[in-house]
């Protein structure tokens, strides 16, 4: 089957994944198809991995299907309509409640809800980091000057109201009115906060972020809720959004704001001090663990990391770091490939996932090669860590590598990349970073990473 198109890749995964009446919720992340199945015996896995587009799977609280960039969100509403379209949101609400009952464990839950608020800002955060990384480039070279101007107001525009995006979506994910979460979260940017003061101190707009804005937000959906319980049905349309905006926005003002602006310049501070003072540790910890964190989905709790430092410095230092990780992969996946000569099937998977792995698409090699094979990604890890120390190491010298937004990583990042000595600069600490994962990642699983037979050919050595 030819699957070149959005709908015959759709057309094509449907059946594998048992059918429309199997499939209860559809979505998608960047790279991802996420599935909400009612019986997920019925997936035919092999088949599923054997399609041209599926870069690989993965089965956690939704079933995944990795097709890449790009791909997934063009596929994803050819699959939505194949599947049912809006009848998905009846069949599977039960089942999904249920399965979430099942799986949610209080720290799952809050990373997932972190992920529900900030995943979908990343989209407009890379094209505003791209638009914002060719202005630059455009001042220091003089190039367009009557140009600039224009692409600095569009590029910064987003990031100067992010925080509204954050309440809408915080509101909309704990169960409020997403333009009221909105609506309190953009007090926390408005430029009249500046003549207001708080703890002996005159606030400025933008003070907090994200973090005061999802704050204030999630104070203000749970007093909607409360509003719902006592005003009366013919009143609610005038006292509970009164209330709801009222309510934290002045607790916004007179405490949430200076607190969250107290937080967010300690994360500012802190991750300054850890590379500058500690560059070649942090990196090695923080490149050698970022694989295990994905793993377990606890990287999902950087997200406000990152957002927060790219609102306060402008980008944020420890991505390039933690892209290392990806960089260790591909090298440890490189030296499968040329030690198990004998084993085809696994040739041809590194081969067609190499690509994505370099531009930072991880899940491939990860749930395809290494994971499977054991000791790779221990020295897939051991990759990550060396190129971590390799770009922490010129942190201590004072050579901050950095990104203007978060989502791609390898050769994806290179656009999104600045720093403070010069964009030359910057890329060569991080390609530099990039070739030491490649590097150690390959060497360390030619001499440890691969045991002299694997199980299931008996033939490699």
């Amino acid at each position: 089957m030819d699957t070149d198109t959005p709908y015959d890749i759709a057309a094509a995964l449907l059946p594998l994944v048992g059918g429309p009446a199997n499939v209860t919720s559809v979505a998608h992340c960047m790279t991802r198809l996420r599935l909400g199945l009612a019986d997920r015996s019925l997936v035919d896995e092999e088949s599923l991995r054997a399609l041209p587009a599926v870069l690989g799977t993965v089965d956690d609280d939704t079933y995944q299907i990795v097709l890449g960039p790009g791909v997934v969100a063009r596929v994803t509403p050819e699959f939505e309509k194949l599947a049912g379209g809006g009848e998905l949101a009846t069949r599977g609400a039960e089942l999904k409640e249920e399965q979430r009952a099942r799986n949610a464990t209080p720290a799952k839950l809050l990373l997932r809800r972190i992920a529900n608020i900030f995943v979908p800002l990343i989209p407009a955060l890379i094209g505003c980091g791209v638009l914002a990384g060719l202005n630059g480039l455009l001042i220091n070279m003089s190039w367009l000057p009557g140009l600039t101007p224009a692409l600095s107001a569009v590029a910064s525009a987003f990031l100067a109201l992010i925080s509204v995006f954050v309440g809408h979506n915080t509101a909309k994910e704990f169960g409020g009115t997403p333009v009221l979460g909105g609506a309190v979260a953009a007090v926390v940017v408005y430029p009249g906060v500046a003549k207001v003061t708080a703890f002996g101190v005159a606030l400025s707009p933008g003070q907090g972020g994200v973090l005061g804005a999802l704050a204030a937000a999630l104070l203000g959906t749970y007093v909607e809720k409360w509003c719902r319980t006592w005003v009366p049905a013919t009143l609610d349309v005038l006292v509970t959004p009164t209330l709801t905006v009222l309510v934290p926005g002045l607790a916004t003002l007179y405490g949430l704001m200076y607190a969250a602006g107290e937080i967010s310049t300690a994360i500012g501070t802190a991750a300054n001090w850890l590379l500058s003072t500690t560059g070649p540790f942090a990196g090695l910890i923080l490149g050698g663990l970022f694989l295990p964190l994905v793993m377990l989905g606890l990287h999902q709790a950087l997200i406000p990391i990152h957002t927060t430092l790219i609102q306060q410095q402008g980008y944020t230092v420890l991505l390039p770091i933690l892209a290392m990780a990806g960089a260790g992969q591909v090298g440890a996946a490189v030296a499968v490939y040329f030690r198990l000569r004998h084993d085809t099937s696994l040739r041809t998977t590194i081969k067609s996932a190499l690509p994505a792995g370099l531009l930072g698409i991880g899940e491939p090699l990860v749930y395809g090669v290494s994971l499977p094979l054991g000791r790779p990604f221990l020295t897939a890890c051991a990759g990550g860590a060396a190129g971590g120390a390799f770009v922490g190491f010129f942190a201590t010298l004072g050579d901050k590598v950095g990104a203007t937004a978060i989502g791609p990583s390898g050769w994806a990042l290179f656009p999104l990349l600045t720093g403070n000595r010069g964009l030359g600069t910057t890329m060569a600490i991080y390609g530099g970073g990039l070739l030491t994962g490649y590097a150690v990642g390959f060497l360390a699983t030619c001499l440890v990473g691969l045991s002299r037979v694997v199980p299931g050919d008996a033939s490699r050595e």
